[in-house]
């Protein structure tokens, strides 16, 4: 599904992403941690093509993320607040991604349905622009946003912060669900490494632009992680 073709990123001749060879498979929810500056939000900017590869590429369903558009119909992302209008209100805003994904209006209200409760009634009807909401509730509205239309593959960079463990575990809920019933290509960053655990299903450990361990999650893999950066 996602393929990396010699893949390099260099800043200042320093190359701050190496991956040559790295395959995400269709339907894999596949998480990716690291500590800071390892590469994870560069990683997931080449596959959005947000950012230029010094060497090699991003192959998506085979195809070069590069030259073509066509992923972007199949692919939701959310990376930060960059990805929100933040003059609109919410209710404009999801309206608009309805709108690109061509949904019917039974399907947006459908799918603001299955939303409620990790919205928590904080977020529509309140008569605010997004700027003006919480960061918890902007990353909740962006998050919402990247999983309209059911996408294939779903890009998610550290969707955990600033949401209370309420939303975490109803976030959790959301993108178990959204792999097992869509088989969604998930890929999900995040620092704390009891999340990251419970939504994948393979665990990448990134450090300095390298993949340094390939773990398939089982009952030791939060061990392992933990004795990882503990070390």
């Amino acid at each position: 599904m996602i393929e990396t073709n010699g893949l390099i990123k260099q800043y200042g001749g320093v190359a701050v992403l190496d991956l040559p060879n790295l395959k995400i498979n269709k339907g894999e929810s596949f998480g990716l941690v690291g500590n800071n500056g390892a590469g994870k939000t560069t990683f997931f900017s080449l596959i959005l093509d947000l950012i230029e590869a010094s060497e090699g590429n991003v192959l998506s369903k085979g195809n070069d993320v590069k030259q073509s558009e066509h992923w972007k119909f199949y692919t939701g992302s959310y990376l930060d607040e960059r990805f929100i209008i933040d003059f609109l209100t919410p209710e404009e805003y999801l309206s608009f991604i309805s709108g690109l994904h061509k949904l019917s209006q039974s399907q947006f209200d459908e799918f603001l349905t299955g939303f409620e409760e990790f919205f928590n009634d904080e977020i529509l009807n309140k008569k605010k622009y997004i700027r003006e909401l919480s960061k918890g509730n902007q990353k909740k509205l962006g998050i919402a946003a990247a999983m309209m239309g059911n996408p294939e593959v779903l890009i998610l960079d550290e969707p955990f912060p600033h949401l209370d463990p309420t939303s975490v575990n109803r976030l959790i809920k959301l993108l178990k669900d959204t792999s097992n019933k869509n088989a969604t290509t998930l890929l999900v960053s995040s620092h704390n490494l009891n999340y990251v655990t419970e939504v994948s299903e393979r665990i990448a450990i990134l450090e300095k632009g390298k993949i340094i361990h390939d773990l398939s999650t089982d009952d030791k893999t939060l061990i392992q992680l933990h004795e990882y950066f503990s070390a």
